[in-house]
């Protein structure tokens, strides 16, 4: 008995822990609901200008994403360096590796930037049909990809600030740059104040320039509360530089294949029909949503392991990655219990079509049943990636979805005809294999040996 007690108290965080993961989760929390609201503001602006608009920005949203994949995952590199070095007590040193990260996102991001504008106008045939989406959709994600290296900036930033436990400075800017954009949609989408009306184009003109403005900010606080922690100080030499790539690649390989996995999926579902393409636009946007709290907790588990790590406490590390799964696991299960009798009027708000509804229910349903074991497996592949362990967190991710899944989703949906319901079967499988997976691998304990 007293050997359960102790280990369900190192697998469930006390009070006090509680309270760390909370303090860093609970701003990042808060920002990416922000970015929800405001993605249904931009929904709201657009919508007035038309169907086609609403396809041309949904399109180039959607692409844009896949195409600034690979830069978001530097900040994983940063986010895991910083913790470590402020775990070490090397103080002066935790902003080097912010440095590093912004070297990364414009020596990365420029190129990278300029050959996807020019590979615009080519892909944008493969995506649609329509020549008035087209026509409207090749400058607005031409502006969208051209915010490339603000966003990997940014990003970089968001990890400085995870791993310092100031993740407040994160909220605040997200909040000024979210304002800023809706401000600009209203004066550039409409020609307000004098200005043109640019339409879609002043949609994504008005996003990349809150972006950049969300640049100068971080800027702004890094220089007030990081310069004696080497910010714009200490340029990382050029093995450092090589590094901390060599740290980011798996995730930035991970964020990109699993984006492709999401367009990848969407085509298996599209080879069925159009209202199980609505179908699941829908359960993903939900599933987004409802895991905002999972993601912060993760991004506050990188953190905390690596602080551990940099104090060379391999068993604190450990605890902190159990007591983060733990935590979104027993969210997935009160979630569950909420949704299971609320899914068809839940579903009702965004489907009006009873046979599309239908369709989603029991998708729903299944989702809801593995949905803790999805979040506590997001939990330890970002506690991987805080110990240093990114390649493993990339093959978990990649494998299971890459050589699982989606083979499987496209036999079982389209092939062999058992429609969405036998594509959400092998998702739930996919889930909880791919956690179950990461618990394996988390309680292996190989990361301990890693230095970064």
């Amino acid at each position: 008995m007293n050997t359960l007690t102790a280990r369900l108290h190192a697998v469930f965080p006390s009070k006090s822990r509680r309270g760390q993961i909370w303090r860093i989760a609970v701003p990042i929390m808060g920002g990416m609901m922000s970015q929800n609201i405001l993605n249904l503001v931009d929904i709201g602006m657009v919508g007035h200008l038309g169907d086609n608009a609403l396809a041309a920005t949904g399109i180039g949203s959607f692409t844009n994403y896949l195409a600034i994949s690979f830069i978001i995952g530097l900040s994983a590199g940063v986010q895991a360096l910083a913790a470590r070095r402020l775990g070490e007590g090397r103080h002066s040193e935790t902003a080097v590796p912010l440095n590093g990260g912004l070297m990364l996102a414009l020596l990365i991001g420029l190129p990278l930037c300029i050959i996807l504008i020019m590979a615009t106008p080519t892909a944008f045939t493969f995506l649609t049909d329509a020549p008035e989406v087209r026509e409207l959709g090749i400058p607005y994600l031409q502006i969208r990809i051209a915010s490339m290296i603000a966003v990997g900036m940014n990003f970089s930033f968001r990890g400085y600030w995870s791993a310092i436990h100031m993740t407040g400075v994160y909220l605040r800017t997200l909040l000024i740059m979210h304002a800023i954009n809706i401000f600009l949609n209203w004066v550039l989408i409409f020609g307000n104040l004098g200005a043109p009306e640019l339409g879609v184009f002043g949609a994504g003109l008005a996003t990349t320039i809150s972006l950049y403005v969300g640049t100068i900010l971080y800027f702004f606080f890094a220089i007030r509360h990081a310069s004696d922690k080497g910010f714009l100080h200490r340029i990382p030499s050029r093995s450092t530089l090589w590094q901390q790539f060599r740290l980011s690649l798996p995730n930035s390989l991970q964020q990109l294949f699993f984006s492709a996995g999401l367009v990848a999926l969407i085509w298996i579902v599209g080879q069925i029909g159009t209202a199980e393409v609505a179908a699941i636009n829908v359960l993903m946007t939900f599933h987004i949503t409802a895991i905002l709290p999972a993601f912060g907790i993760s991004l506050a588990s990188t953190t905390l392991v690596g602080n551990a790590l940099g104090r060379g406490d391999t068993k604190d590390a450990a605890r902190w990655g159990w007591n983060g799964g733990a935590l979104t696991f027993v969210y997935g299960i009160i979630l569950s219990l909420l949704l299971i009798p609320l899914a068809n009027p839940i579903l009702g708000v965004f489907l009006t079509n009873p046979e599309t509804r239908q369709l989603a229910f029991l998708p729903m349903i299944l989702w809801a049943l593995m949905i803790s074991f999805d979040t506590m497996g997001m939990v330890l592949m970002n506690s991987l990636i805080g110990a240093g362990d990114t390649k493993r967190a990339m093959w978990i991710s990649v494998t299971w979805q890459w050589m699982f899944f989606l083979p499987l989703a496209f036999l079982v949906g389209p092939v062999l005809g058992f429609g969405l319901l036998g594509i959400w079967v092998i998702n739930m499988v996919y889930r909880v294999g791919q956690a179950l997976n990461a618990a394996w691998q988390w309680n292996s304990e190989k990361w301990t040996h890693i230095k970064i």
